[in-house]
């Protein structure tokens, strides 16, 4: 185990954040607040900032020292015990000082104590040296190092008694909680500090002073009664002795336990090792301590496709697939089924295009622009996918997702935005349309121009017409007029057909590649307005979980 005073050597040229267990502690405590800023309440994370201050201004100061606290109501003897273990007269008792209002500090060793006296804010002439006075020698010099409190009495009826006692107690790396015969159940100190400091066992003794006072017959049963008090107050590993200032009794015992703990050296560690977990704790309960939540590809995926339904991306794809088709329709297709195509249209024009089919127009069609059904819609895409992922934490990180992926309409904007800027326009006319187009008008013209003389011979050979009418003869036993015409006719419908064939073919490539070409702008929102915030707020809850973990961690003091 690393001594404090390793960590607080001046030249041991490092911060008082030391790559120990409470080093560790430490960092992990300063990073759960500072991730959680602005996530948690500012009342919530002060204290915690407060004791990473705290901590490391102890561990600034001397090592060597640990600050033991006497803590009681009035009457229970306490400035008497502080006599007591310092042997002298230095704390007022009885019709004197009936209530303690005012900390006294004596020290066993002068060498860093006044530093850590001034830390605590004792005032100078409240300060006594117990080697300055006496020799040093004997038994005493076993409390070397030893800075002992005698605390203002918990019960004063003066608010300042009770602001400088609590701030004593939490500036303290051991607490002796000095009980009488008659209070020693008093709910006060019960309830307001032993209680509260349930997880403080460590560093925490209790002492049932004025012993004598309690018939020998009845002191185990004394002893008993409040070994169970304080167990029942989350307190079941603490010492409890029993002693009498007044006569002596047990104050030998007192000392040597005291000893103990202050040769130890692992009271101050395990004292601040304590409030950090407590700190931690309090700021877990409202954090919580879920595991972090992760962006699964599926849920891309999901958000991605949703957020193009909500943005009408299915239907424009299949609008422009439709132009697309009709557009090469009005170059390939066989004419006079063109034309009464363009006929029947105009009766059912329901996107208001008329003659313009290009993909521009399509989507100025087909596209709306951005309401308050639209950023609902989207609003309602973006939380589902964002809950989906912050629904295993917290209620103030689950909010701070939600906000991080932007569920106030802008998204909705910004979707908008992307489609309209994508281009989506087919290329040029191709070459082969307009070929079609040609060899189209030629089929036709043959076709009329072979019907129209086929008409003209069966005429001629009904009635006697005035003119000669030519006679190319046959073909294959056919009429060569009857041939060209019906051969020019269906040599353009199919024609027609097969051209409509490859360009429905082209039209499904062009509405492919349209798509695909929305879905990556689509793609690119959703990473850049949901995703990427989300993903850096979880990236701060990892933080902020790696803190907790680290810091509510099992004691390796």
């Amino acid at each position: 185990m690393t001594d404090l005073a390793d960590a607080t050597t001046p030249d041991a040229s490092r911060s008082p954040s030391t790559s120990d267990d409470l080093g560790r502690r430490i960092d992990a405590l300063a990073e759960i607040v500072t991730a959680s800023r602005g996530r948690l309440p500012d009342e919530v994370l002060q204290p915690a900032t407060e004791l990473t201050e705290r901590v490391a201004d102890r561990l600034r100061l001397s090592g060597e020292h640990t600050i033991v606290a006497l803590a009681g109501a009035t009457g229970s003897g306490k400035s008497s015990l502080f006599n007591a273990l310092t042997d002298m007269e230095l704390a007022g008792t009885g019709v004197r000082r009936p209530t303690t209002s005012w900390a006294l500090a004596c020290s066993w060793g002068p060498e860093g104590a006044e530093q850590l006296l001034e830390w605590m804010g004792i005032p100078v002439r409240h300060q006594v040296s117990r080697m300055h006075m006496l020799d040093a020698g004997g038994a005493e010099t076993n409390l070397r190092g030893l800075i002992l409190l005698d605390l203002p009495d918990h019960d004063s009826t003066e608010v300042a008694h009770h602001l400088e006692m609590d701030r004593l107690v939490r500036h303290s790396d051991m607490l002796v909680w000095v009980l009488d015969p008659q209070k020693y159940a008093d709910a006060a100190i019960h309830e307001r500090y032993i209680r509260p400091m349930a997880g403080f066992s460590d560093v925490t003794l209790v002492v049932l002073n004025q012993i004598d006072k309690i018939p020998y017959e009845q002191r185990d049963q004394a002893m008993a009664d409040v070994r169970r008090l304080i167990v029942e107050d989350g307190l079941t590993d603490v010492e409890v002795m029993a002693v009498s200032a007044t006569r002596g009794d047990g104050i030998t015992e007192l000392k040597r336990e005291l000893t103990a703990r202050i040769d130890d050296k692992s009271a101050a560690r395990a004292r601040l090792v304590t409030d950090v977990q407590a700190a931690a704790e309090v700021v877990a309960d409202l954090g919580g301590t879920a595991k972090t939540p992760t962006l699964a590809p599926e849920t891309r995926e999901q958000l991605v496709d949703e957020l193009a339904e909500s943005a009408g991306v299915p239907q424009l794809v299949e609008a422009i697939a439709t132009s697309a088709r009709r557009r090469a329709g009005r170059f390939t297709d066989w004419p006079p089924i063109r034309w009464v195509g363009r006929l029947r249209r105009g009766n059912d024009d329901e996107l208001g295009l008329g003659e313009d089919y290009t993909s521009a127009a399509v989507a100025r069609a087909v596209v709306p622009e951005v309401g308050p059904v639209q950023r609902s819609a989207t609003e309602l895409v973006v939380r589902r996918a964002v809950d989906t992922v912050g629904d295993p934490l917290a209620r103030p990180w689950r909010s701070a997702v939600r906000s991080a992926a932007g569920t106030d309409g802008s998204v909705a904007d910004s979707l908008d935005a992307a489609i309209r800027d994508t281009d989506i326009t087919a290329s040029g006319t191709p070459v082969w349309w307009r070929a079609v187009l040609v060899v189209q008008w030629l089929l036709l013209l043959f076709a009329a121009a072979g019907l129209l003389l086929l008409g003209v011979q069966m005429i001629d050979r009904q009635v006697d017409l005035a003119f000669s009418v030519p006679d190319p003869g046959d073909i294959a036993g056919l009429p060569f007029a009857a041939t060209l015409g019906f051969g020019a006719l269906v040599a353009g419908m199919v024609l027609g057909l097969v051209s409509r064939f490859v360009t429905r073919l082209s039209a499904r490539r062009h509405a492919r590649r349209v798509e695909e070409a929305l879905q990556a702008s689509i793609s690119r929102v959703a990473d850049e307005q949901v995703l990427a915030p989300v993903q850096a707020e979880l990236a701060r809850y990892a933080a902020y979980h790696a803190g907790v973990h680290t810091a509510l961690a099992p004691s390796e003091v």
